[in-house]
């Protein structure tokens, strides 16, 4: 005997943006779903005649979105707020030597779970529902991997996960972290929701023999996620400890192909761009982490023009996409100098997310509210107070939603912020924990003090 259908739910008084190539707008709009598929999008009053018995669930006039998609978070970062360095930090290395590479190894087991659960909260609460994470805990590699995915599974998201393979504290521990990668990848190849890809921290800090091993050893058909060019350190240790720019040594290996995550990119030299562009590669555009290190910007139209499939991400810095997004629009007119920026490029990367998403997971229609597509949606508490249709939806987005708190956020049909509350995690219970085990955390950060482990140049 078959099982009975899934309920239908419908969400509705709402605008709804579908997204996708041709991204329509309805007013007075809803979305009907059952079980993790959506069923039809339009107007509310179709929906509710052609669904009479369904569940509803209201968004009270606010946007309706396709679920959000983050390309590149760093969760374990979460436990970081308010934790300075023992001594100013003045240039992006020394950032990354006294804030990041000890936070890292200060990390356990327990940290990094907390620092997971906080930031797929925070993510659930600015309506994300795919994330793309790159991790890093020296001390506890084996399994770290496996311990985001089950706080990723119990709250009810989709991600990609990796672990960043980085000669910095020595080869064992870059071997380890290999091994972590291909271990996690191999065990998740078919789960539909979470997988894992090869993760790299830079090339300035990854010897050639670990490039070449982490090369040989990539499953097929796996790409590299790493960080590029964010600061022209990466440059400048890339050519004088291994005789080549950072881009020129993934090519070589084969490692830059339609998989390959690129992030930051604000140093590429326009032959850079071109070999991004030659292998169908992504650059992620991560704005508000790239003004807080004061690393430069990335000018998003001039790479956009060149060839380059850009997306966007937000760094660890938070998890607000919507405000990610803003930002890269303000900082592109800044940099430029030109109040008319933004328009020929901007309003289509989040579909841009939805399109890089689509070739790790096997979801034609991820990041799209259309039938047969994953029913992942949310709601964003910002009622368009004038006229709202295709052509002018991204400024409501920038200069409305992106300061607009998130209602509703619900992945694969399962409502995870209902009216602004979780749903699958209890966050007082999360903040408590950490208010718990960030003191220790802290403690062992200014305990490592000044080393030479993970220092530049390696």
């Amino acid at each position: 005997m078959s099982s009975a259908a899934p309920p239908v739910t419908l969400l509705y008084n709402g605008t709804v943006l579908t997204g996708g190539k041709t991204s329509e707008v309805f007013t007075d709009g809803a979305v009907a779903w059952s079980g993790d598929r959506i069923l039809a999008v339009g107007l509310e009053s179709d929906l509710t005649e052609r669904f009479p018995d369904a569940g509803r669930l209201d968004a009270h006039g606010g946007m309706i979105l396709p679920g959000l998609i983050n390309l590149h978070h760093h969760l374990y970062s979460a436990l970081a707020r308010g934790l300075a360095p023992s001594s100013p930090a003045i240039d992006f290395g020394q950032i990354l030597d006294k804030l990041w590479w000890r936070l890292d190894r200060a990390l356990t087991p327990e940290t990094v779970r907390l620092s997971a659960l906080l930031g797929v909260a925070d993510s659930i609460r600015w309506g994300c529902t795919t994330l793309f994470d790159h991790h890093s805990s020296p001390s506890c590699i084996r399994g770290s991997l496996s311990n985001i995915a089950e706080v990723i599974a119990e709250a009810g998201l989709t991600a990609l996960l990796c672990y960043e393979v980085s000669d910095r504290n020595g080869h064992p521990e870059a071997v380890a972290g290999l091994v972590e990668n291909l271990t996690f990848i191999d065990r998740q190849r078919n789960h539909p929701r979470l997988r894992g890809t090869l993760g790299l921290h830079a090339s300035f800090t990854i010897e050639d023999k670990t490039l070449d091993e982490a090369a040989d050893r990539r499953p097929d058909g796996c790409g590299c996620h790493i960080h590029v060019a964010e600061d022209a350190l990466d440059f400048q240790v890339s050519e004088v400890s291994f005789g080549g720019a950072p881009l020129q040594r993934l090519e070589e290996r084969g490692l830059l192909d339609n998989r390959a995550l690129l992030v930051h990119g604000i140093h590429l030299t326009s032959e850079g761009r071109a070999q991004i562009t030659r292998n169908d590669s992504v650059l992620i555009h991560c704005p508000e982490s790239n003004a807080n290190n004061g690393v430069g910007r990335l000018d998003v139209e001039r790479a956009a023009a060149e060839g380059c499939t850009v997306g966007l991400g937000t760094d660890g810095m938070s998890s607000a996409m919507l405000r990610s997004l803003r930002a890269a629009f303000l900082a592109l007119r800044a940099g430029r100098r030109d109040p008319t920026a933004g328009f020929a490029t901007l309003p289509s990367i989040l579909h841009t997310n939805a399109l890089v998403a689509r070739r790790f997971f096997d979801e034609p229609l991820l990041g799209e509210i259309a039938p047969k597509a994953p029913a992942d949606l949310c709601v964003v508490d910002s009622p368009p107070p004038t006229p709202i249709n295709a052509d002018n939806a991204f400024g409501h987005l920038v200069y409305g939603a992106a300061e607009a708190p998130v209602r509703h956020t619900i992945a694969h049909g399962r409502v995870l912020l209902e009216d602004f509350r979780h749903t699958t995690l209890d966050i007082a219970e999360i903040v408590e924990g950490a208010r718990i085990e960030a003191p220790g955390l802290w403690e062992r950060f200014h305990a490592i003090g000044d080393s030479p482990v993970g220092r530049l140049p390696i």
